[in-house]
């Protein structure tokens, strides 16, 4: 087990200053014409996986073969310093594959999550399904049912989820669903349904505040069979982990009966979320902060009155306690560490920042703030996203007061 340390390696840095520069060079000229379109941005992701950085091999050395954890945040926010939309289209299938990993056997593990990035010539997609249009936050109330046909040894999903991150046009979806809906979370499983498999189609592709260029739509799933194989654990695991949860409903003090797959998913990502908002909350200081020191007011530059240096000096320490809390929540995820839900408290503090961060600049930047020739109001549109997906801010804090109370807060 890596000692405890923030210190940056080598490869760390050298990660960081190579990531900057595409994120310099490719994400942010881009940024405004996909984030105007609305589209999938093709050609960025696929300038992405030419150099490695959109591919199984990056995630795989990143996440696998990091025993500090702080590969994967550093990463992420030198990507989403170019522009978040262009950011998660990068890494959305990053979701998918954490789903895999954090449910599936070692099998599936080497089967699958290669083909949720496919190759630099052929690039692939994965999508995460779980939200649905009455089931965002609480994700113990899925409708969306996976019956087991064993006749056939197949599962047959029937459902619609929401706000699905390269939902439809994913070749990989990861799906989320009831088999048991009396045991709620605990009678959940996850499945994957395969490229071109009949029955799962793109619902409403949904217009956004902001990310406009990560595409988020509906996912319909009607009969869709799915091999047996493709129930990521496998049926064994399955029926352990229902009898286990049959048996805790006559005798409500026994241990847990296992966790739900999704939220064995979103611990895992939150701190990569928190990276998400730190990237945009740092582009947005570093605007704001050179704009304040080029913009000359009553004849010096605004940045010698203490009213706007006060405000980029909160804005500095608060990105840095953010940024501090993220990479501590990734070495203990990494490390089996977590205590009292560092992940949640890393997302609920980078996530509020964001958005502080980005309106003061709008504010430092005054007029010009609020116009889009100096891209601050895309970041605040941006910024607004990690408060909610993956778990909202208020869901932050309760799984944070459960943590540090041992009570069950409703």
């Amino acid at each position: 087990m890596a000692e405890f340390s923030l210190a940056l390696n080598e490869d760390q840095e050298q990660l960081r200053d190579w990531l900057h520069q595409f994120s310099k060079d490719v994400i942010r000229p881009a940024a405004e014409e996909w984030d105007e379109k609305e589209e999938f941005p093709w050609p960025i992701v696929q300038e992405a996986a030419k150099i490695g950085l959109y591919s199984v091999d990056f995630v795989t050395n990143a996440m696998i073969g990091d025993p500090t954890g702080l590969t994967m945040p550093i990463a992420i926010e030198e990507v989403f310093w170019g522009d978040a939309g262009i950011g998660l289209s990068i890494f959305g299938s990053g979701l998918a594959a954490a789903g895999i990993a954090g449910n599936g056997t070692t099998e599936q593990l080497i089967e699958w999550v290669p083909q949720c990035y496919g190759t630099a010539d052929d690039v692939k997609l994965g999508a995460f399904c779980v939200s649905e249009p009455d089931a965002g936050s609480d994700v113990s109330s899925l409708r969306t049912r996976a019956v087991y046909d064993e006749a056939k040894d197949e599962w047959v999903l029937n459902g619609t989820k929401a706000w699905i991150t390269n939902g439809g046009i994913a070749d990989v979806h990861v799906v989320v669903a009831a088999v048991d809906p009396e045991l709620r979370g605990r009678g959940q499983a996850s499945f994957i349904v395969p490229p071109n498999t009949p029955g799962l189609s793109q619902g409403q592709k949904y217009k956004k505040h902001g990310i406009k260029a990560s595409h988020t739509a509906e996912v319909v799933l009607e009969d869709v069979r799915v091999p047996g194989h493709c129930l990521l654990g496998g049926k064994d695991k399955l029926d352990e982990k229902l009898a286990r949860a049959r048996e805790a409903l006559t005798t409500p003090k026994k241990e847990s009966s296992g966790k739900q797959p999704a939220m064995a998913t979103f611990e895992a990502t939150r701190p990569a979320v928190g990276a998400q908002a730190i990237g945009v909350a740092r582009a947005a200081y570093e605007i704001a902060l050179q704009y304040a020191q080029e913009r000359n007011a009553f004849g010096k530059a605004i940045i010698h009155n203490q009213a706007i240096a006060f405000m980029l000096a909160d804005m500095a320490t608060e990105i840095d306690a953010a940024r501090l809390l993220v990479q501590r929540a990734a070495w203990l995820s990494k490390n089996g560490k977590y205590v009292n839900a560092e992940g949640s408290m890393s997302k609920l503090k980078a996530g509020r920042t964001a958005v502080w961060v980005t309106e003061r600049a709008i504010q430092i930047l005054g007029g010009y703030g609020y116009t889009r020739e100096y891209g601050v109001e895309r970041m605040h549109r941006d910024a607004k996203i990690f408060d909610i997906y993956e778990g909202t801010e208020q869901i932050q804090q309760l799984v944070i007061s459960r943590a540090i109370s041992g009570l069950r807060i409703e």
